[in-house]
Formats: structure tokens, C-alpha cells, sequence
């Protein structure tokens, strides 16, 4: 039976620990398809669950990750085989399923996708869900009638995982973005992904006013809070604006004037449990409306092991852009 590194989240009486081992493919759960985990990324919501801010981890032990991309290894699933490239993203992996932070796993083949043509396992993971879930609310932004021509786009945020892919995809689909960080020193970083203006965080973490001069044509939000009640009363008339995030906290102190005042339209972006249409058509346009050369450009690559002192980096917002986790 084959032996691999897994890194194992348990309960202890003062919270939690996380502890590199050694486990077979017996400890695996249940599943139709076990994979070769190749790569994995950090997100967010990694960051919280291996910190232990947030209650992401609902089942003890625990391997986190909820993202991976490998090679199947055995199957009993129609539409995988082994050999075959495959990624994963959310389904409560890392969660209450054994998640991406090991060199198997075993999972349900409706879970997977293969992955798209062009791309290789690592650029699947430089996305992960932060890119995954961008496309989402791209393409909730252009069903909800925002278009290139409709004014400017503002993506919170702007310079951690998902809020760097949203602006590089909002460019490349040829809209006007404007990226507000709370980070200065990444003005030039965000530039270079295709941001024409730069908006400080701190214009927009104030008292919101019931409705603000119009600026936004729609917008990607990940924060949350006070930063997504500004945003919306500065969503100009039938305007759109996608939540995905809670940086900010899960309070939304806004008020019902955008909404009947304006018709601004608020829509939430969920990713984990997506139907596998939803998610197949995200990655298919990835692939054709991402610049691999900007995913590139806005990734850094390092060891899982590494996952351990990046998880509170993450949280303190202190990771630009993207990371690739290599696990084989």
C-alpha cells in the first residue's frame, strides 16, 4: 500500500495543530477516483482554516486544502481513468473531505475536471478557487448586463489572489478596472495587470452614506462590511455588483437606497457547492480569456510545506497575487 506526507489538522485542548505525517492509502476516505496530488495553492479560506479563525474545518483530523490538481491514479468512475490530468476546487475538500495538502488523495469523480486544454496542473493552481471563483463573478457581471462599454469596473482587494485575477481577466475582456488595495506599494503591480486607477482602501471603509456620487458601472467585491455597503452606494444607476468575500466581516451596514433608488443589483458569488456546468463553462473561460503571461507574472511558487507559516500571511494580507503550492 502506498505511503505519503499528509499534513493532519487536529483538535487539541487550546484550539488546534498541525503536524506533517506519514499515511497509506487506507487512511483515505471515500471515494471513486484516487489522485496523485501534483500541486495545491493557498487561498483565503486556507488561511483560516489552518489559523483556526474562522470555523472551516467542520471534521477532525483534517487534511486542509481545499484545491488540487494531479494525475488519477485508479478509477471506477466513467469518466476518468488512470493517467488522466485532473483539478479540484471545493465540495467541502478540506473541509469534511480529505483536502489538497498531501501527495494522494481520494475524492468523488463528480468532483473533478480535467484539466483545460492549455493549461498545465500548475496554472490551474496559480488560479485555484480565488481564480476560479473570479470568473464566477465575471461571468455574473456580464449576465447581469455589465459590459466592457458600461463604465468602470472596481475590484476590492485588488492585489491578493482573486482580486489580481479579476482585474488581469476584466482587462484582457476589455473593461475599464479600477483596483482599490490597502497596500500603496502595489499601485505599480496592479498597473501592470491592467488597472487604470488605483483607490485606496481607505476611501471606502468609512461611514457609508445612504447613496454616494456615482462612480462604479459594477463591481467585484471580496471584502465585505463596510467596503461593500461604500461600493454599493457608489454603483451607478443599474449597476451590478458581485460579493465573494468577507475580509472585511460578515456585516453589511447598507441600507435599501441603492437598490430602489438606482436598481443597482447585488448578487452573490458561491463556489464551493457550484453546479458542474457552472464550474466546467468558469474553467473553459479561463482558459480562453485569462493571459497566461498575467497569471505568470502575479505568481510565486514554493514548496507545501511552506503552507504552514503562509497561512497566517494570507490572513494578514501581506501575499500578493497568487502561490503555487508543489506537492509531488
Amino acid at each position: 500500500m502506498t505511503a505519503f506526507d499528509a499534513l493532519l489538522i487536529s483538535k487539541t485542548p487550546d484550539g488546534q495543530s498541525a503536524e506533517w505525517t506519514r499515511l497509506t492509502e487506507d487512511d483515505l476516505m471515500e471515494g471513486d477516483v484516487t489522485v496523485r496530488v501534483t500541486h495545491s495553492t493557498i487561498n483565503y479560506k486556507d488561511g483560516l482554516a489552518m489559523t483556526g479563525k474562522a470555523p472551516v474545518i467542520r471534521r477532525w483530523p483534517m487534511i486542509p486544502g481545499i484545491d488540487f490538481a494531479g494525475e488519477v491514479t485508479a478509477s471506477s468512475h466513467p469518466d476518468f481513468k488512470p493517467g488522466d490530468e485532473v483539478l479540484l476546487n471545493g465540495w467541502g475538500v478540506g473541509e469534511t473531505h480529505y483536502g489538497g495538502y498531501a501527495q494522494m488523495a481520494r475524492v468523488k469523480g463528480d468532483w473533478l475536471l480535467p484539466v483545460p486544454a492549455g493549461f498545465s496542473r500548475a496554472d490551474c493552481m496559480a488560479l485555484g478557487t480565488a481564480g476560479y471563483t473570479a470568473m464566477l463573478a465575471v461571468m455574473a457581471l456580464e449576465a447581469l448586463h455589465v459590459r466592457p462599454g458600461s463604465g468602470t469596473v472596481l475590484v476590492t482587494g485588488a492585489a491578493g489572489g482573486l482580486g489580481s485575477v479579476a482585474v488581469a481577466l476584466l482587462t484582457r475582456l476589455g473593461y475599464t478596472v479600477a483596483a482599490s488595495t490597502g497596500r500603496a506599494e502595489t499601485a505599480d503591480y496592479l498597473k501592470s495587470l491592467g488597472a487604470s486607477e488605483i483607490v485606496p482602501r481607505e476611501d471606502l471603509v468609512g461611514a457609508p452614506r445612504l447613496l454616494a456620487k456615482e462612480r462604479w458601472a459594477g463591481a467585484i467585491d471580496v471584502a465585505g462590511g463596510t467596503t461593500l455597503a461604500n461600493v454599493l452606494s457608489q454603483t451607478r444607476y443599474g449597476g451590478a455588483v458581485a460579493a465573494c468575500g468577507n475580509a472585511g466581516g460578515m456585516d453589511l451596514p447598507t441600507s435599501v437606497a441603492p437598490f430602489i433608488l438606482r436598481g443597482v443589483t447585488l448578487t452573490g458569488i458561491e463556489s464551493v457547492m457550484a453546479p458542474k456546468p457552472k464550474r466546467s463553462e468558469a474553467w473553459t473561460r479561463l482558459a480562453r480569456d485569462l493571459d497566461l503571461a498575467a497569471l505568470h507574472a502575479m505568481t510565486e511558487t514554493r514548496p507545501v510545506r511552506d503552507v504552514v507559516s503562509l497561512a497566517p500571511e494570507i490572513i494578514a494580507g501581506r501575499i500578493k497575487g497568487r502561490t503555487v503550492l508543489e506537492v509531488a
